[in-house]
């Protein structure tokens, strides 16, 4: 029996296992005790982000031939989970990079993979990408900036807001037009360097502190002919591709690793905090709670551990992503709520970590498609009328990552172990 056929009811094998223990011992010894600076300070945490990207697992769903790890779509759910269960703002980092992961694996052509994945997976590279613009926002085809050819260089004009690892990324996939329409849109890669790149200051928000999701300038911006992504044209489909099949199932596993330790802290709570001479979870009312919670985190878990196992397997998913972003976002939200009518007044504590919760699993809500846009989509799977089927589209990509999981060599019958701290950097619409 093959290693990938042999699963568990989430659809994870030992492998994964053994990644998710590795994933959360690291977030527990190194990522826990800086949230509280984190959340003191409201500043980027460039040192973590720096430290995470070293063991590896932004390469997740890079082929080892190119100096990733190789384990799919699902390994990097549940790294991004775990990361989240203890500090979003750090599995927001990861999936963030992850979209700047996904636009060189899917339109980069063999010298940029050569060139940029394995520095992205041993840690060397933290990649975005950037498409929404100040006066577009999330409607794509509204976007102004400019890439105008000049010889051997592209000039850039423009700017970017709400891109995740802003102040901490070395390249960034940055949209432009280069023509008019839903064809003159097209995909750079911009080093943190070149010159006419500047960022904004970086502006906290209201949760995700240590993570930065500001504004990239660009002011007659030169960036090689080489650095274009594809072909002049390909930037819609690398804004939508990268953003339904990376962006969503992301989103979703930090909205599930959010939605963990939102029902984690509120049991431990509900244990510990004494009402009329018990324990507040002996409380009936309380008890409804607490089962209500647990079977919307359930559920959801289900939910995304299953699309990210259908884009393992190059299976036709767009509506299994849409679906999973739709449903971990809005119970995380509904969860968060609950927990704050079960610790009420204390909820309300900066110092509870409940309240923290509740701030993060908010900003989950926009990013690559708000709630609404995920439930005209569905509408649109519905009445047959949905298109461009991304995970269809690109099912040859997506399904080398199983066929690297596959050769993953095993040792006795279990998968190769991967030590923390040694990549394996060898092995909307």
């Amino acid at each position: 029996m093959s290693f990938a056929s042999r699963t568990t009811g989430y659809f994870t094998t030992p492998q994964h296992e053994r990644l998710r223990a590795e994933v959360r011992a690291f977030a527990e010894a190194e990522v826990a005790p800086a949230v509280a600076g984190m959340e003191e300070s409201k500043a980027v945490h460039t040192e973590l982000s720096r430290l995470i990207a070293r063991q590896g697992w932004l390469g997740v769903t890079v082929d080892p031939e190119y100096g990733g790890l190789g384990l799919g779509h699902l390994a990097k759910t549940i790294i991004i989970e775990e990361l989240s269960r203890v500090s979003g703002a750090m599995g927001a980092m990861v999936q963030a990079s992850q979209l700047g992961v996904a636009k060189i694996v899917h339109f980069g052509n063999e010298e940029q993979k050569r060139h940029w994945l394995p520095r992205v997976g041993d840690g060397r590279c933290l990649p975005t990408i950037a498409v929404t613009e100040p006066d577009a926002g999330g409607h794509v085809l509204g976007m102004s900036s400019t890439a105008e050819r000049v010889g051997d260089e592209y000039v850039l004009n423009g700017r970017k807001v709400f891109v995740g690892n802003s102040h901490v990324g070395d390249l960034h996939g940055v949209v432009v037009r280069t023509g008019p329409g839903s064809g003159g849109l097209s995909a750079f890669l911009v080093e943190s360097t070149a010159p006419g790149f500047s960022l904004a200051p970086h502006r906290p928000a209201m949760g995700l502190h240590g993570f930065s999701f500001g504004e990239l300038v660009f002011e007659d911006c030169r960036v090689p002919a080489a650095n274009l992504l594809g072909a002049e044209g390909d930037g819609l489909a690398v804004a939508y591709s990268s953003s339904v099949l990376y962006g969503r199932p992301n989103l979703t596993a930090v909205s599930l690793g959010i939605h963990r330790a939102i029902v984690e802290q509120t049991v431990e709570f509900a244990r510990d905090h004494r009402r009329y001479g018990k324990p507040l979870a002996e409380l009936p009312t309380v008890k409804q709670k607490l089962g209500q919670m647990q079977s919307q985190l359930m559920t959801a878990r289900l939910a995304a551990y299953y699309a990210a196992h259908q884009l393992d397997q190059g299976a036709p998913c767009d509506a299994d992503l849409i679906s999973a972003k739709l449903l971990n976002v809005e119970s995380s939200l509904d969860s968060a709520r609950t927990a704050m009518e079960i610790h009420a007044a204390y909820g309300l504590d900066p110092g509870r970590t409940v309240e923290r919760l509740l701030r993060d699993a908010n900003h989950i809500y926009s990013p690559a498609g708000t709630s609404d846009i995920q439930r005209l989509r569905l509408a649109e799977v519905a009445l047959g009328t949905y298109q461009d089927q991304w995970s269809a589209r690109l099912a040859d990509k997506l399904r080398a990552s199983s066929v690297a999981l596959e050769r993953v060599t095993l040792v006795a019958g279990e998968p190769a172990h991967l030590p923390i701290g040694e990549p394996a950097v060898a092995a909307a619409r």
